[in-house]
């Protein structure tokens, strides 16, 4: 059995890698797909615990599974937001957005 302390480890280090592709990156695309590796962080991180803390209960997967519909319908909603501002600018940076303010 793999010990709690290794998932804790591998959160981490995902959301870390999350962070730094966000704030490194100016595709849309990118950026999206690094806000997705820290919500996975944060969804590993309630199983983790909820296995370290109430081995016996499922809340810690309840929790996990809730969250990880919200950040499907989040991605939806943005990937949708991303072409439309794709169809209207024919580029997919961050640059193209800033013109939207006026």
């Amino acid at each position: 059995m793999v010990p709690v302390q290794c998932f804790i480890v591998l959160s981490a280090i995902l959301f870390f890698i999350g962070v730094f592709g966000f704030v490194t990156r100016r595709n849309l695309i990118a950026m999206l797909v690094s806000v997705e590796l820290i919500l996975n962080a944060v969804d590993l991180n309630f199983a983790a615990f909820c296995r370290l803390l109430h081995p016996e209960h499922m809340e810690g997967f309840f929790f996990t599974l809730f969250s990880i519909g919200v950040s499907a319908a989040e991605s939806a909603v943005a990937i949708a937001i991303i072409i439309n501002v794709y169809r209207h600018f024919k580029s997919d940076t961050v640059d193209s957005i800033k013109n939207l303010k006026k």
